[in-house]
């Protein structure tokens, strides 16, 4: 198994929703006031069937007009037209942004080749327009002209592929769990999205279920401690892609090594 993190940078977002990018070498944090301040790691995973993206970011593009994504995937040693399986922990924006490009004015799939594996609940509540946090013309687009697979619950998807409906961030929030040759790779989205939420509980009001989320977050520590997962974390600042150890009620993560 091959694992990339395929990092676009950081971000600061007030209450418009809005992703504005953020170089902490260059911009002050006190000139963005009621800010958050995050930061988008997609994923490749290379394993022996499949192509794998996990989640797709914000689909921000470089001064030439190629999707960062995309130019992620080449630094790596892929093609974009080679990724199978789109594996989507849910459809806020700043995780689905990528799914799509704006070609001549009109939006296209960033993968029409891939099978995108959404959860249906997911998707109703996307198309619904009742958040500001789901933007519909990208779901219109992937309707449209790309290839779904909606699950329901849990389950598993293909032989080393496996689903897991959590419901902590979103209500229709998934994981994943990906084996290949011995290596067990967990994507935990938004319900472990940095190292930093292993070590300091709190229930987060964005969440959908902020006790929830909280729970979740333990959980899937300890298993990942007790398994030897490899952890990918999509908002982390440094460490993107990382082994959890627990040890007197506590736990740290460490960079895995290729």
């Amino acid at each position: 198994m091959e694992i990339f993190a395929l990092g676009e940078g950081s971000y600061s977002v007030d209450s418009s929703k809005q992703f504005v990018p953020f170089n902490p070498d260059t911009d002050d944090a006190k000139d963005r006031k009621g800010s958050l301040f995050i930061h988008v790691n997609p994923f490749l995973v290379k394993t022996e069937r499949d192509l794998i993206v996990l989640d797709s970011g914000l689909g921000y593009k470089d001064a030439q007009g190629e999707l960062l994504l995309h130019q992620h995937i080449r630094e790596a040693g892929y093609a974009p037209g080679e990724v199978s399986l789109v594996l989507q922990s849910h459809l806020h924006y700043d995780h689905t942004g990528g799914l799509v490009v704006e070609r001549n004015g009109k939006l296209e799939p960033s993968f029409p080749q891939a099978i995108h594996v959404i959860q249906k609940g997911e998707w109703d509540y996307g198309m619904s327009g009742k958040s500001s946090s789901y933007r519909i013309p990208i779901f219109e687009t992937l309707e449209k002209m790309a290839k779904i697979e909606f699950v329901e619950g849990d389950g598993e998807l293909k032989p080393g592929i496996s689903y897991q409906l959590s419901g902590g961030h979103t209500q229709y929030h998934q994981v994943f769990l990906l084996e290949d040759e011995g290596t067990k790779c967990f994507f935990g989205g938004d319900e472990l999205p940095e190292p930093e939420q292993l070590i300091r509980k709190f229930a987060a009001k964005y969440d959908y279920d902020g006790r929830k989320a909280m729970l979740l977050r333990d959980e899937y520590g300890q298993k990942a401690a007790t398994d030897n997962w490899v952890c990918l974390f999509y908002h982390a600042k440094s460490t993107a892609v990382g082994l959890v150890n627990y040890k007197d009620e506590t736990f740290n993560v460490s960079p895995y090594t290729f």
